[in-house]
């Protein structure tokens, strides 16, 4: 799947339309590359974020603005991120939309991620809640599994962007 294909299809949606303040990721280990998205974004005079580590906080992340000639470094994992030191930061509350990597999902809102919690964690404010940041995943259409168990931490998305479709989580 290319990112214009994800591009197309959330570009469809009115709550993208309207965002301003985006949180996209840098890929790694065959992740969906968000990068054509934020360069669309960028056009389009919108703020864009990428996931930091939080430098005290155990499992938490920190939001800095991304911009088009951000500078980069790895952090422990060896995923670039931007220096939280000399970039505008965003708490994830005040986030519009989150486009969230993934290992797999359903069709309920069920997310497998890596295994360090990170989104769970720094999300947990969401649960249970219709409230922004919307949380979008995108993966590949591959990457669909018939039903994910949950655990009572882990926080739902709103629904996946695919190369096939947009799905909104049922539940």
């Amino acid at each position: 799947m290319t990112a214009a294909w994800a591009l197309r299809y959330v570009m469809k949606l009115p709550k993208f339309v309207r965002a301003n303040h985006i949180a996209l990721y840098i890929p790694a280990d065959g992740e969906l590359n968000p990068r054509p998205i934020a360069e669309q974004l960028w056009k389009m005079g919108k703020h864009c974020y990428l996931p930091v580590l939080h430098p005290s906080q155990e499992r938490q992340l920190w939001f800095v603005e991304y911009t088009p000639n951000a500078l980069l470094k790895p952090n422990r994992f060896g995923i670039p991120e931007p220096d939280h030191r000399y970039a505008i930061r965003i708490a994830a509350n005040l986030l519009d939309i989150v486009l969230l990597p993934l290992v797999g999902f359903d069709r309920q809102g069920g997310r497998l991620g890596m295994g360090g919690g990170f989104y769970d964690t720094t999300f947990a404010f969401h649960k249970g809640k219709k409230n922004k940041p919307y949380l979008l995943g995108l993966a590949h259409a591959c990457q669909e599994v018939e039903s994910l168990e949950t655990a009572s931490w882990d926080i739902p998305l709103y629904g996946v962007v695919t190369d096939k479709e947009l799905i909104l989580a049922s539940k």
